[in-house]
């Protein structure tokens, strides 16, 4: 099982520790943050469009493909309603080459397949438990 960290720094301001990397998250200036980092929603986004990008490049290279400039974009929109969650995500993959149908198909299918997307489409069971001093010792 792999885990992280998670340490409240001030105001809106959280530390992720992950392995040996330290993630700043926080929220914007509008939302009373001090915008020193992305938001967790943000992060969210993010690692759809880092995963897709990752399964993008792998098929690339597997197919001797150029992934070098390979972008992603990701965008997303939020509910209007509650609860509050991310309603819409938008991917954008930009190869720096030209691909033939059959490498299109591919590389879509590829990208599809990443693990937060499939994450994202059969969502895994999340457990809470709430620590106290009674409960921690």
């Amino acid at each position: 099982m792999s885990e992280m960290m998670v340490v409240h720094r001030e105001g809106h301001a959280f530390t992720v520790l992950v392995r040996d990397h330290v993630i700043h998250v926080d929220q914007p200036y509008a939302a009373g943050g001090m915008d020193g980092g992305p938001t967790p929603v943000e992060l969210f986004v993010a690692s759809l469009g880092a995963c897709a990008a990752h399964y993008a490049r792998q098929y690339m290279l597997r197919h001797s493909l150029p992934a070098d400039g390979l972008e992603v974009t990701a965008d997303y929109a939020m509910s209007p309603g509650a609860p509050a969650r991310v309603s819409r995500i938008g991917l954008r993959v930009r190869p720096s080459v030209r691909l033939s149908a059959k490498e299109h198909m591919g590389l879509m299918a590829a990208v599809s397949a990443c693990t937060v997307h499939n994450s994202i489409l059969d969502p895994p069971r999340i457990d809470v438990v709430l620590e106290t001093e009674a409960n921690a010792a």
